[in-house]
């Protein structure tokens, strides 16, 4: 499925480089700072407690009461679902798809510590160190420091959506949100194709950190790291709509986040934006995507504008990369 989202994807990549230069703010230059970054570390480096203290958090939003009154939404990971899947169509294939997946990640990492009493920071799932080789994964584990394995069938079903996952903490797991936009009780499923997963490997980060502007980086980052981990896990994953409904999604986001930062910090372009406000052209006419857009979070942390997230050592979202 994210493979058709990227086809729609490229064919407005035309019309992207033809609005003109990156849209940036005027006075935002000089970076902004934070006492107390959260350092985000790469999962396969964490202890074993460290990724025992995160699984549990990470059931403890799938228990704990949500707040946005979403259609179908019970639990703040419910929630989470619901934020991507109504805004979708505005967040992917334009210049809001890393702004907004960036502060969906804090989003989440907020949650995990202020409703769950996780003391970390969200990590990453290094993709491109195992590019290739997902099968082999530590995070696919099926004990209390996973998140269980590949999706198996039952006998006698063909059903790919019923590849559940039956092992690890999130084995038996109901979804309540998607697939897509549709609100159907259904497991978290998996496909896993190392295949796929190529899509991540160094080289094609390589290309993409080497893009000289945010107009040429951001599409690159959203057509194959973004496919990689998301068709290289498969199943939920695979779908753009209701992805976040796989616990994986939000160590994927942050391994791309991840990307984007090292992108940013080759040279001074922490606030470089570009692209529209769409996927597709609206009635109107193309919007530009600019600087002073605001970031939707429906409830579950307040709202921001775009060039509150653009520096990920400011005082909004305080962390940092190692």
């Amino acid at each position: 499925m994210y493979s058709r989202l990227v086809q729609g994807f490229l064919a407005v990549l035309v019309a992207i480089t033809v609005a003109g230069a990156p849209t940036s703010h005027e006075g935002l230059q000089e970076r902004q700072s934070c006492s107390n970054l959260l350092q985000r570390r790469a999962w396969h480096t964490l202890t074993d407690d460290q990724k025992k203290e995160y699984i549990r958090a990470e059931l403890c939003l799938m228990s704990r009461q949500g707040r946005t009154g979403l259609p179908e939404t019970r639990t703040l990971f419910d929630d989470l679902i619901a934020v991507h899947q109504t805004q979708a169509g505005n967040v992917h294939n334009d210049g809001w798809f890393l702004p907004f997946h960036r502060l969906h990640m804090h989003a989440h990492e907020l949650l995990l510590r202020s409703e769950c009493g996780y003391t970390g920071s969200q990590p990453y799932w290094d993709e491109a160190h195992e590019a290739g080789q997902f099968t082999q994964s530590p995070v696919f584990r099926k004990d209390d420091t996973g998140f269980g394995g590949d999706g198996v069938l039952l006998d006698g079903d063909t059903n790919p959506s019923q590849k559940c996952v039956r092992d690890g903490p999130f084995a038996g797991y109901t979804l309540h949100n998607g697939p897509g936009y549709s609100n159907t009780p259904h497991c978290i499923n998996r496909a896993i194709s190392d295949q796929v997963s190529m899509l991540s490997s160094q080289g094609q980060i390589d290309n993409c950190l080497g893009k000289p502007n945010f107009q040429e980086a951001w599409p690159c980052i959203e057509a194959n790291p973004h496919k990689g981990g998301h068709g290289g896990v498969g199943g939920e994953m695979d779908n753009p709509i209701s992805s976040p409904g796989d616990p994986l999604f939000y160590l994927h986001h942050t391994f791309l986040d991840r990307v984007w930062w090292q992108w940013q910090e080759r040279t001074n372009r922490i606030y470089d934006i570009a692209g529209y406000t769409t996927g597709s052209e609206p009635e109107g006419g193309w919007v530009l995507a600019t600087l002073d857009d605001e970031l939707d979070m429906k409830g579950v942390i307040p709202n921001k504008r775009i060039w509150e997230v653009m520096d990920i050592r400011g005082d909004v979202l305080c962390y940092e990369y190692i």
